[in-house]
């Protein structure tokens, strides 16, 4: 009997697939430029005569009381804004189920043991670092996520190429990343339950799902829903984004007879510009803006529950992941690419470290009633996604001539049909295509020739 071959692991994608991760991470990666320059704004806003203004605006109410949506600007950043994010948070989900990474099982194992690691570990790091100084064990989830968007602004920034395979495992480990998010905020960050306003939240959901499903496709009443959800789960005592997430795995991600792209992909493509371009960046506007004196960041690596974030996100997401990812190769027999090696694992793991966005949104639960602790462990978030994208960016760097080499023969397109050649070496078609392409070069060189020897016999005739 014939031995069973071995998966690969970071192996080439299907052209589907890479299609549909280049396309996302386009938009993510403008987005989280768009970001990374929110997060500064906000930065020189706290940190300048301009800081007062700043607050100001930032703790500024308004919203109807009756409905309890009289918020401060902050709070409807953190509330609203972020509820679009954790909507394309759910396609992405849905998606990954239904039609990615995540719909094999045997396939999925590798990625999702790395992510879950990747959280485990951070979380450990910071419980055994805060318990050894004494410090609050509230912020145990705050270094457990990774925020794409921002990795993606490094990548852009320093420059580095990453191979389509290595970048589908870094979309995996955030889409798995955002699913323990949602589990977190919805089991360790709800406290009082309004069971009315929750039951007319699940009703309006199914509304949602029943008019999805009949195949209606106007706006103007799913926004206006969407919104109603929103409040009354805002009201309810769940974190209002969960909301966004419900509504994002309601959408069929499948394509029927007639469809050209299924109605979540159409929904995506409208909303996540809005929500990496948008929503994302005025959240960190409003939320990154901390005090970073010299004091300040000397604290930072002092008090335990700070110090726990930042080797939470530099040392536990690094050794979580690539731990994750090798144990779960070892132990499933799964072999690497041959294109690759561990270092680039370990530099990927290094890269998912950052964690900005969900990391900031899980200290402003954690420490609802300290807010000078709040402050502090956002400085921890910053400083530690800084020091981690640093990291990461010399790992990646020391590697990027393999990666471009790598992404060039991605790229490959000789016989000019839209699709990489890389996919099309099993097709005679393909090897015919080349072949008359080959045979054209070679007669238009075998005429330049005859052409250069007539002229060379030209040349040397009698004066």
């Amino acid at each position: 009997m014939a031995a069973p071959t071995s998966r690969k692991f970071l192996g080439r994608l299907s052209l589907p697939e890479r299609t549909f991760v280049i396309d996302a991470l386009r938009t993510e990666t403008v987005g989280g430029v768009i970001l990374l320059v929110a997060a500064i704004v906000a930065l020189v806003l706290a940190n300048t005569p301009l800081s007062g203004v700043y607050g100001d605006i930032r703790d500024f109410s308004f919203g109807p009381q009756a409905l309890h949506l009289h918020l401060s600007v902050a709070s409807w950043a953190t509330d609203g804004l972020l509820t679009i994010f954790f909507f394309v948070a759910g396609i992405e989900l849905k998606r990954e189920l239904v039609a990615g990474e995540l719909r094999d099982p045997k396939a999925a194992a590798l990625p999702v043991i790395a992510a879950v690691c990747g959280m485990v570990v951070p979380a450990l790091v910071y419980v055994i670092v805060s318990v050894s100084g004494g410090g609050s064990l509230k912020g145990w989830a705050v270094p457990t996520a990774t925020d794409i968007a921002f990795a993606l602004a490094v990548l852009a920034v320093i420059g580095t190429a990453l191979p389509a395979a290595l970048r589908a495992f870094l979309l995996t480990l955030a889409v798995v990343d955002d699913l323990g998010a949602i589990v977190i905020i919805a089991i360790f960050f709800t406290q009082h339950i309004n069971f009315v306003a929750l039951i007319l939240s699940v009703a309006a959901l199914a509304l949602f799902w029943l008019l999805h499903r009949k195949g209606v496709r106007t706006a103007w009443i799913y926004v206006p829903l969407a919104v109603v959800i929103w409040a009354l789960m805002h009201a309810s005592g769940v974190h209002a984004t969960i909301a966004g997430v419900a509504m994002g795995l309601m959408l069929r991600c499948t394509v029927r007879e007639g469809e050209e792209r299924s109605p979540a992909e159409r929904v995506e493509h409208r909303v996540r510009p809005v929500s990496a371009g948008v929503a994302v960046p005025l959240f960190a506007l409003f939320a990154a803006g901390v005090p970073l004196s010299g004091g300040a960041v000397a604290d930072v690596f002092t008090r335990p529950e700070t110090l726990g974030v930042v080797l939470g996100l530099v040392v536990g997401k690094a050794v979580g992941v690539f731990g994750g990812s090798w144990c779960a190769a070892r132990f499933t027999r799964a072999e690497l690419n041959e294109d690759l090696a561990w270092a680039d694992v370990f530099a990927v793991a290094a890269l998912a470290g950052i964690g900005f966005t969900v990391s900031l949104l899980i200290d402003e639960l954690a420490f609802l009633g300290d807010p000078t602790l709040a402050e502090e462990v956002k400085a921890a978030v910053l400083i530690g996604s800084l020091t981690a994208a640093l990291f990461a960016g010399i790992l990646l760097k020391l590697r990027n001539t393999k990666y471009q080499r790598l992404c060039q023969e991605e790229e490959r397109d000789e016989d000019m049909d839209g699709i990489p050649d890389i996919y099309e070496l099993d097709s005679p078609a393909y090897h015919l295509r080349m072949a008359a392409i080959h045979e054209a070069k070679a007669a238009e060189h075998r005429r330049l020739a005859e052409v250069a020897a007539a002229n060379d016999s030209s040349d040397d005739g009698p004066a």
